[in-house]
């Protein structure tokens, strides 16, 4: 319609990944996305029980949480079902015997068609390995 002017709206999607006192977040949507991390520890025994809560800000486009733990050997994930803007904002995720070996820790908020925001970290399993 002539006259009518449209308004742009950039939603901001974030997470927050925290484990054993491990904080990760991230910022995605803004032209200055943010990435704060603050390491307390980030090194497990064989074999590793990971906890993971992951804070997600409630968006009508976020549909999915996907969070994984991979290295060369191994990889595990988990994906959590979001309902947009009605779901609650802490999700728990716990990865049982992660056995020795460098992993990227990551999770993802996902829309229907796109990744929203997306934050990852290096965790460490030391062992033997030898399985």
């Amino acid at each position: 319609m002539a006259g009518q002017g449209e308004v742009a709206v950039k939603r901001t999607a974030w997470i927050a990944l925290t484990f054993a006192g491990l904080v990760i977040a991230a910022a995605s949507g803004a032209a200055d996305d943010m990435v704060e991390i603050r390491l307390t520890g980030r090194y497990y025994s064989e074999p590793a029980t990971v906890r993971i809560t992951v804070a997600v800000e409630p968006a009508a486009e976020n549909r999915r949480l996907v969070i994984e733990a991979d290295s060369e050997r191994y990889f595990r994930s988990s994906a959590l079902m979001l309902d947009g803007e009605k779901e609650k904002r802490l999700h728990s995720v716990e990865f049982k015997s992660l056995p020795a070996g460098a992993y990227v820790l990551r999770a993802e908020v996902r829309s229907l068609d796109d990744v929203l925001a997306m934050v990852q970290e290096d965790l460490v399993v030391t062992g033997t390995g030898g399985r």
